[in-house]
């Protein structure tokens, strides 16, 4: 995403996002494990697998090897691996032509929102920086 924010696909908000959904993807797998060993209430598995889908799955998979963690029930593999698949031909999706008109319209109303509601010049700059896009070098457009 980093690499997509520099070729002017998309903005710095979209790598800070799926950051951050990946730290809370490694959170969730980390806090069922505990729950697993400790005979606590566990975490659904439909949950792990919306934090994978949203975006979150490279948190899940380094999770899933680090801690050794849903690596044996082949069911749950099958889901997660389709969640990528299906996350990672939405990120696809938007470096095409028609996905990237989308996410720029997007963007701003996220942009004109932020605009009209917050009303610190700091958090408003920040907003508006992080949902900025590059110029795209003449090589991509």
């Amino acid at each position: 995403m980093l690499a997509s924010f520099y070729l002017g696909f998309t903005p710095l908000a979209a790598s800070i996002l799926l950051a951050a959904l990946s730290l809370a993807s490694y959170a969730l797998y980390a806090k069922d494990k505990t729950a697993a060993q400790t005979n606590r209430w566990r975490i659904s598995e439909r949950t792990l697998h919306t934090a994978a889908l949203l975006g979150g799955w490279p948190g899940a998979l380094i999770a899933q090897k680090r801690l050794r963690h849903k690596t044996k029930k082949a069911s749950f593999r099958v889901v997660f691996w389709l969640t990528v698949a299906i996350n990672s031909t939405g990120i696809a999706w938007l470096h095409t032509p028609k996905g990237n008109i989308q996410l720029r319209a997007g963007i701003t109303k996220v942009e004109h929102a932020a605009i009209s509601y917050i009303h610190q010049d700091t958090a408003l700059e920040v907003i508006l920086l992080i949902t900025q896009f590059r110029s795209r070098p003449e090589w991509t457009q």
